[in-house]
This record gives structure tokens, C-alpha cells and sequence, in this order.
């Protein structure tokens, strides 16, 4: 059970409701329905302590979520907290366009060391959703200006339920028609392909003998209209936003195979299942692939600071130099490109995987949570767990039997997680799935903890659902 809150103090009491109504008159928060929002009680977080938060009341909360996904090697990591005091003793911010610093340099070259092969240039931004602008641009003007122009080469693909992110460019490429329905007016129009998503196959199709049929159709679209396409956009081996999708074994490497085939750029979005999540620096590493664009962000710097990447093989950087009259620069940047806090905080983050064997300790307690979660497959709620290394989906089902899911407005994933709280676990879900996705520090009494709220708030609420 969680920790006891302390009784406030009439100072404390004074800070939560001035806190509270500040929230409410003013802040709008993401991904969330502000009028019920409106109605609730904010749990207003005030520290954190390794794979802990704590509220105002000093009750703690087990971060089963990494605090959406960037939490590596837990919160107030002693090894981070120093290299970011330290670079604010030299300089904590300074533009890279037209000057350079220590910190983004280095951290370029490590990242070039740490990535699959060939991926030799470093494109900063500062989140996921630029990442992939940034690949999705570059893929644009790439067929434009390599010594054999293709410029009919200008379409994306994606798979059906893909999320890359919420900006415009991310939103094209994104097929989860609850968040990008109603922006697609704004978008550019994109070519699809069956998601890998064995649970419900969307070609009705059952593995093994499907013979990854999702991938051959991907093919087909490959095949049918390479001329015009430039790139594919997949996460690898697990889609994150789209439910915790996992990939079946050999799909990525199908994907690589088929875009070499046809002459298309592959971009790899790795802002949720990189460094370390599924058990491996980059998911790709997995299949024995690398992409010709990478999309890196989340864990890069540890859960620190905002800071996200773009990695491009020579021949794709090859085609933006010229003199300055040849007018190929990548006319794209932002403001806080390469920060330097931001950059010494990765620098610290990524010295601690090998210091602290961190893929190898994921690899573990993967295994451990593997097991614990043996327990909840009996529940009658539980329809499907996806798993791959400390990235986890449990997708929540009104019928075993047929599959059949809870309405959405039933907010089932949300009444779920928000009850795991009383048990001082933090979890958020999508839709009917519940994610777990803990720091990668975490403890097999940690993982206990988890499974134990989870198994017991699902039990709790099972006759609530199935009457």
C-alpha cells in the first residue's frame, strides 16, 4: 500500500488550494478533457526520489510510467543533477547556428558510436514530434537534390494506427483517427499500410500461418507507387501511442528489405522505444537493422531536459552541401537546437548505461516483470498483454471470448489507472489499454509493487464492468 499522508499544515493547506485554483483558472493541459478535468482534484506532484513521486501531502507514488515514457535512470539521479550544475557554471544556452559548443559536439559523436551503422549525422531538435518533422523534411528534400534528382519521389507511408506526434507533419503521418480526425484538412495526404497489430488483425488473419501478410501488403503499396513515395515511417518492434503494438519477430527486417528493394528511404521513430526500453539501445538492434533515418528523443536525456535527435547516413548529408548559391542548405532549426544543459544532461545519461550495465538490468527485470505479469492474465478483464522489454501493454476487453472492447466513453483504462493511485501507483492509460512503462532502474520490489496495485484494482473493479 502506498505511504500515509502527512496532515497538512494550514501554510500547506493555503499552497494546495491557491495551487489548485491557479490550475484551473489558467493551465490547459494535454490530452485532456479540461471540463471534467475541471471537476477533479489535481494531484499536484511537489518532488521526486528515484522511481518515486511524491505530492504535496508527501504522499508517494511508484512512476509507472516513466513520467510519460523518459525516465531512464530514475528521478534526482545524483550523476545527472551534477552535469547539469556543472555546465550552468560555463554557459546554459547558446545557439548552433553559425557557432558551436563542447557539449552538442560530443554528444553528436556518441550518438553516431551508439547507433545502428551508417547513421553518421546529427540533427538536433527538442521533441519527438520535431524529430520526425525534421526526417520528414529531410526525406523530401533529399530526392530533390542527390546527384540523380527523383522529384517525384514525394509521399510518406505509414501503417494505419502509426502516431509520430502532434505536429502538422507528424499528424500526416499519423493514423489514430481520435487524436488527427478532425486536423485533416491541414495535412498532406499519405499513403497507408496495414498495421501489425496481431491481436485484431486488420487483415483478419491469425499468426503463425499468416505469413505476415501485413508486411506484403505494405509491399504492395511499395510496389505499386515507388516512383512517387520517399520515405516509410515505422516504430519498431512496439507502436506506442497506437495501443502497445507488438511487432511480430522478423517485420522490421521485412520493412528494411522491401525499402531497399524499391529505393525508399526508411525512417525509424525511436522517441518511445529507444535507449533501452525494449532491452536494446535502439529497438531496430533487435532485427540486425538500420534505417537511413533515425528519430530520437524521450530518453535521451534521462527524463531532464527536453532534447531529441535526427540521425542520417553520409549519402543523405551528401546532398545538402553545395556552395551557398546552390541554395541546398536545410533551411530548419529551432531556437533551442543543441542546448547545452540539455546536451550535458544526455552526455551524463548515456556514461550511466555502461556504467551502471543499464541494458542488461533491463533485460533482467524484463524477464522478472514477464513473469509477475502471469498473474493477471486469469482476470476476466484482461484480453491481451504486449510485451516488449519494459514497454508493456494489457488491452482491457468487455468479452474474452470475442474480443469485444468497452466503449470508449466508458473511459474503462482511465477509471483503472485512476484507482491504481490509492494504491500509490501512477499510470496512465490508451483508451482501454493500460501502459506500464517504469524508469529503467526499477526494482523487482518495485515491479511487485506494480503488478501488485494493478492486480488488485482489476480485480476490484471486475464486477463494476461485467455484470
Amino acid at each position: 500500500m502506498m505511504s500515509q499522508p502527512r496532515s497538512l499544515e494550514p501554510d500547506l493547506e493555503s499552497t494546495k488550494t491557491r495551487l489548485e485554483s491557479l490550475d484551473k483558472a489558467h493551465l490547459w493541459h494535454p490530452f485532456t478533457q479540461m471540463q471534467g478535468w475541471q471537476r477533479s482534484q489535481p494531484l499536484i506532484i511537489e518532488r521526486a526520489e528515484g522511481c518515486y513521486l511524491y505530492d504535496l501531502e508527501g504522499r508517494r507514488y511508484l512512476d509507472g510510467v516513466s513520467s510519460l515514457w523518459v525516465t531512464t535512470h530514475g528521478h534526482r539521479t545524483p550523476e545527472l543533477d551534477a552535469a547539469i550544475r556543472h555546465q550552468l557554471d560555463r554557459v546554459a544556452h547558446t545557439t548552433l547556428l553559425g557557432l558551436t559548443h563542447a557539449p552538442a559536439i560530443e554528444l553528436a559523436a556518441k550518438l553516431v558510436q551508439l547507433a545502428p551503422p551508417g547513421l553518421t549525422r546529427v540533427f538536433y531538435s527538442d521533441a519527438g514530434s520535431t524529430a520526425v518533422e525534421v526526417a520528414l523534411k529531410i526525406a523530401f528534400q533529399y530526392w530533390r537534390q542527390r546527384p540523380d534528382p527523383r522529384p517525384r519521389k514525394t509521399k510518406f507511408v505509414h501503417l494505419r494506427e502509426s502516431y509520430h506526434g502532434d505536429t502538422v507533419g507528424a499528424v500526416s503521418v499519423g493514423g489514430i483517427e481520435l487524436f488527427h480526425e478532425i486536423y485533416r484538412p491541414l495535412l498532406f495526404e499519405a499513403l497507408t499500410a496495414p498495421e501489425p497489430h496481431c491481436y485484431r488483425c486488420p487483415l483478419k488473419l491469425e499468426r503463425p500461418t499468416c505469413g505476415m501478410a501485413c508486411a506484403e501488403e505494405l509491399g504492395r503499396v511499395l510496389a505499386d507507387q515507388a516512383d512517387d513515395i520517399a520515405a516509410v515511417i515505422i516504430e519498431p518492434i512496439m507502436m506506442g501511442a497506437a495501443g502497445m503494438l507488438a511487432q511480430p519477430e522478423g517485420y522490421v527486417r521485412r520493412v528494411r528489405e522491401l525499402c531497399t528493394q524499391h529505393d525508399v528511404l526508411l525512417i525509424c521513430d525511436e522517441v518511445a522505444t529507444g535507449f533501452g526500453r525494449t532491452g536494446w539501445m535502439f529497438a531496430c538492434e533487435a532485427e540486425g537493422i538500420a534505417p537511413d533515418l533515425l528519430c530520437i528523443a524521450k530518453g535521451l536525456t534521462g527524463g531532464y531536459l527536453p532534447l531529441a535527435a535526427t540521425l542520417a547516413t553520409e549519402t543523405i548529408y551528401a546532398a545538402f552541401l553545395g556552395e551557398a548559391g546552390d541554395f541546398k542548405t536545410f533551411f530548419h532549426g529551432h531556437t533551442y537546437t543543441g542546448n547545452p544543459l540539455a546536451c550535458a544532461a544526455a552526455l551524463a545519461n548515456l556514461a550511466l548505461f555502461e556504467q551502471n550495465n543499464t541494458l542488461q538490468h533491463v533485460r533482467a527485470i524484463a524477464n522478472y516483470l514477464a513473469e509477475q505479469m502471469d498473474r493477471l492474465r486469469p482476470l476476466r478483464l484482461v484480453g491481451d498483454i504486449r510485451q516488449r522489454g519494459l514497454m508493456v501493454g494489457i488491452e482491457l476487453v468487455a468479452d474474452r471470448a470475442t474480443r469485444t472492447p468497452f466503449p470508449p466513453e466508458q473511459l474503462v483504462g482511465y477509471h483503472v489507472t485512476n484507482r491504481c493511485r490509492d494504491y500509490g501507483v501512477l499510470l496512465r492509460p490508451l483508451g482501454n489499454v493500460i501502459v506500464l512503462m517504469p524508469p529503467l532502474a526499477v526494482s523487482t520490489a518495485q515491479i511487485d509493487e506494480l503488478i501488485d496495485a494493478l492486480q488488485t484494482v482489476l480485480t476490484e473493479i471486475e464486477p463494476e464492468l461485467l455484470t
